[in-house]
């Protein structure tokens, strides 16, 4: 292969590899559907193999090309620079599968006060206006289920968002305070 064919081809590996590793993640994050996490791993491998054998070549070439070495060392370079970005992935793929994401809606035609998130982790809402939506990050500590209290009206109110979880079990979720709600898990 020539050096050129040879700095092309590790210069594409190493973008592909950014760009899918990218997109499974990205996918992740908005759903975080965990059989994404599968693919995340399975893809890992694959480019891992793929990206080392090209590496090792491409090392290898720039020893036997002393004329463009510098070239062929700058496109390795390149490619290890995906090293950092999946650890950072990585790391951030863990933190989320450590926590619950939900998103409150208040479905009542009510102003709803002193909304607690207890289980796990507490967190409070200091209120939510009809039809308003605020996102928060409970962390998961161990085994717990998770409710919000609030009050209504000055009427105190309770209802289960999650009856167990456990960490690993990290999702995106909606609850819909005074409406209907589908415990998937």
């Amino acid at each position: 292969m020539t050096t050129e064919k040879q700095i092309a081809l590790g210069k594409k590996t190493a973008l592909i590899s950014f760009l899918i590793g990218t997109v499974i993640f990205g996918l992740y994050f908005l759903t975080s559907n965990w059989q994404l996490l599968f693919v995340g791993y399975g893809f890992i491998l694959i480019a891992g193999i793929f990206n080392i054998i090209i590496l090792i070549l491409t090392i290898s070439k720039a020893n036997s090309d002393s004329e463009n070495r510098k070239k062929l060392l700058k496109t390795s370079g390149l490619m290890l620079l995906n090293i950092p970005i999946l650890i950072i992935y990585a790391w951030f793929a863990i933190m989320l599968t450590g926590n619950m994401r939900i998103t409150f809606t208040n479905e009542t035609e009510y102003r709803l006060t002193e909304i607690n998130i207890v289980g796990c982790e507490t967190k409070s809402i200091v209120e939510l206006e009809p039809n308003e939506s605020k996102t928060v990050w409970v962390g998961i500590t161990g085994d717990c289920s998770i409710n919000v209290d609030y009050k209504e009206s000055g009427e105190e109110k309770s209802e289960i968002v999650a009856g167990y979880v456990t960490r690993g079990m990290g999702q995106k979720i909606n609850h819909k305070i005074g409406g209907e709600n589908h415990l998937g898990f």
